[in-house]
């Protein structure tokens, strides 16, 4: 029996079951407004100077920390699962502080990338760079440096020293030679980051001129796009190629 002004046993039960019913309908509705937000994925750019801006419209949403996370949930895993489209393909150092995809704000299915140390480029590379522009019209390429750059700094003391790297470290020495010797040429404070830029400047103007690409480049369909990013302020600055 309850006493008076004291609610029973079931009657706290029954009010907890509705208030638990409740809360559990208000989750549901935000998970479906959610998914059918998150539906509908933005148009794919198509042109290299759409594609430009939506890159860097994201990076300018990663220097200021206003992040959309774009493309990033179960829908778009399974909008992308049977094809894809990327709109970008990049090609950035191994960096751990340089992911593309965080850094431009971009999701599942919107970019190609590889990454070597220091950006360095070999047949293989220069293959899988081609892929998108060649196979779904990629409309932009994207080489992209960074600041300190551990590999191009153990790259330039080795030319300088003439010590070779153990291993097939060298390679990477061998493939960043040509910036080394732009730089030694070009001079400034900084060496290492003179060599990185002129790496940078250098596997662009070769990617917008190789066999392949290049008519692509010439009829106006493809970008590349050399650029550099700052480890301290998460913003990348472009070298050349802005379409």
């Amino acid at each position: 029996m309850e006493r008076a002004g004291h609610p029973g046993r079931r009657t706290l039960l029954a009010g907890g079951l509705a208030g638990a019913a409740a809360a559990l309908t208000g989750c549901a509705a935000t998970r479906a407004a959610s998914s059918s937000t998150s539906a509908s994925p933005q148009a794919r750019p198509t042109t290299p100077a759409a594609a430009f801006t939506r890159l860097m419209d994201g990076n300018k949403r990663w220097v200021s920390g206003d992040l959309h996370h774009p493309d990033r949930d179960p829908n778009r895993r399974q909008f992308v699962a049977q094809e894809q489209e990327p709109f970008g393909a990049i090609l950035s150092c191994i960096d751990s502080r340089v992911p593309p995809e965080l850094l431009f704000d971009t999701g599942l299915g919107d970019l190609y990338v590889m990454r070597t140390g220091g950006e360095a480029v070999g047949p293989v590379v220069t293959g899988s760079v081609e892929y998108g522009p060649m196979t779904s019209a990629t409309p932009l390429v994207v080489v992209l440096g960074h600041q300190r750059c551990g590999a191009v700094k153990a790259a330039y003391e080795s030319l300088r020293d003439n010590k070779p790297l153990p291993g097939n470290l060298q390679a990477i020495v061998k493939a960043l030679q040509p910036a080394y010797e732009q730089a030694a040429r070009e001079g400034g404070a900084d060496p290492v980051e003179t060599m990185a830029r002129a790496q940078v400047t250098l596997t662009a103007a070769d990617l917008r001129s190789n066999q392949d690409l290049a008519p692509l480049v010439e009829k106006g369909s493809l970008a590349v796009v050399g650029a550099y990013y700052s480890l301290d302020t998460g913003e990348v600055e472009v070298l050349s190629g802005t379409p």
